[in-house]
């Protein structure tokens, strides 16, 4: 039995400089993961990768973020990372459970942008006055580079997303007049709007417009969650037209922790049942920390599920934040639904150890939003995806499971954005019993053993990568490959 470690949630003083004294000796970096339940894991997962090589790490975020990883941390990291609060200011339309993205209506967007602006002379006093790291790390929260930049600390930027979206991404704003070089990678207008909506948004509510251009060093490296076996001419085009050098750090994979004390009784007996199916037998249905389906939605996944006949199914619903314990499940499938799939199916509210299902032998294919967290597990794991892309940059994910030969994608209305259940009930069946699924099957179990492969080379570089910039001297005087330094 792993032992988990009884992590606190560390409320830093005005003269702490770290809580832990085994920091003091260590290289300290600090954490700023966008507020969302798929990139604060990714940074977890990469402290625990850099705590294996003796880094120390704080990952600084708002409690309800931080809530949700302070039991994923193993008692042998527990002296290497630490949990770090902030608190973005009252608002009376804006409680503290609302600090995150997971199930926040799309409407309070704005609401969380600007709470993060109100955030920044908190952020002052952790990174200068509080940790004084000697490297920050950040994703989408640009404000933190502005800090950084502001105090002489290093800092660079961590990509959750895929290096396919931010080659795809980079181009559409760099190279407009220039065709897109991999032709089987391409969004529909509907889902391109969407994308660029979603990149202005963040651009508009997280940059760090209060520096200045002559207080920027150089374009620094970036880390992306990838590797090169998986991605290697999408790193090499992003390099290339961005003009940085870019350290895949991935895959970025949480380790399932087995027979641990405080599963919930709901997961033991999940399992309980997922142990009686046969290999091969069954799918799980999920969409992620952040989508929530409609109505409509909702019935044409159960009405899929039903026409998929002998196949067995755990599908895991969300409802919109705040809303949880008001909704009850029976009110929103069609009617007699459950009774009608009771010996095939369980359906979970809100949370599952998506990891542990995933590598479970009765597990066959994933009903899935193709988030790059998830399509990373789904490699590792080797699980084919019936791809159902719904917000960001998951069309993308899609396209690229696609193009290499481990998904199969369910086509939306190009007017309404509609899909339909007949044909996802098609592609589950072709997926589990049919020629499909076992090629399928074979092409992601190579580009598994390919992934990991990787995995030691990848994070090297990334290391030496980092050991120089820490030593501040070089990262405002270094010049040419820090790679090759």
């Amino acid at each position: 039995m792993q032992s988990m470690a009884s992590v606190s949630i560390h409320n830093t003083t005005e003269t702490d400089h770290g809580s832990s004294s085994s920091s003091n000796s260590l290289t300290r970096i600090l954490m700023f993961p966008w507020l969302a339940y798929s990139h604060i894991s990714a940074f977890l997962k990469l402290a625990k990768k850099l705590a294996n090589r003796g880094l120390y790490t704080y990952i600084c975020s708002t409690p309800i973020n931080l809530i949700s990883i302070s039991n994923k941390i193993p008692e042998k990291y527990s002296q290497y990372i630490e949990l770090v609060e902030f608190h973005p200011p009252n608002m009376p339309e804006f409680p503290p459970h609302y600090h995150t993205t997971n199930a926040l209506p799309r409407h309070l967007l704005p609401t969380l942008f600007m709470a993060l602006k109100l955030s920044e002379p908190e952020l002052h006093k952790i990174i200068k006055s509080r940790i004084n790291p000697d490297l920050v790390i950040y994703d989408a929260i640009l404000l933190a580079k502005g800090i950084t930049l502001l105090h002489n600390i290093p800092s660079i930027q961590f990509a959750t997303f895929s290096a396919l979206t931010l080659s795809y991404v980079s181009h559409m704003i760099l190279k407009p007049d220039i065709e897109y070089p991999f032709r089987t990678i391409y969004l529909k207008d509907f889902e391109l709007a969407k994308l660029i909506n979603a990149t202005r948004g963040l651009s508009c509510g997280l940059s760090d417009n209060n520096i200045s251009n002559n207080a920027a060093p150089r374009e620094l490296p970036m880390l992306v969650n990838t590797c090169r076996k998986l991605e290697a001419k999408y790193l090499d085009h992003f390099g290339s037209i961005t003009k940085r050098e870019i350290f895949p750090v991935g895959p970025l994979i949480q380790e399932p922790v087995v027979d641990r004390q405080d599963d919930k009784e709901e997961d033991i007996e999940l399992f309980k049942w997922l142990n009686q199916k046969t290999a091969f037998s069954t799918i799980l249905v999920s969409f992620g920390s952040e989508c929530v389906l409609t109505d409509e939605e909702t019935k044409e996944i159960a009405l899929a599920l039903e026409l998929s006949n002998k196949v067995n199914f755990i599908w895991v619903l969300r409802f919109p934040k705040g809303k949880e314990l008001v909704i009850k499940v029976e009110e929103i499938l069609p009617q007699g639904f459950l009774e009608r799939v009771k010996d095939r199916g369980r359906i979970v509210q809100g949370w599952a150890p998506q990891g542990m299902i995933l590598r479970h032998p009765s597990i066959v294919g994933f009903v899935s939003h193709c988030g790059w967290n998830t399509v990373l597990e789904c490699i590792e794991f080797g699980v084919p995806i019936i791809a159902i892309p719904m917000h960001f940059e998951q069309a993308l994910n899609a396209r690229w499971m696609v193009d290499n030969g481990i998904a199969v994608e369910v086509m939306k209305d190009d007017e309404n954005e509609k899909f339909k259940g007949e044909e996802i009930a098609e592609l589950i069946r072709d997926v589990v019993i049919g020629n499909a699924g076992n090629s399928m099957r074979q092409k992601i179990k190579e580009l598994s053993k390919n992934m990991k492969s990787s995995e030691k080379e990848d994070l090297d570089g990334v290391v030496r990568m980092l050991a120089l910039l820490s030593e501040k001297d070089s990262y405002y005087e270094a010049s040419g490959s820090i790679a090759t330094t």
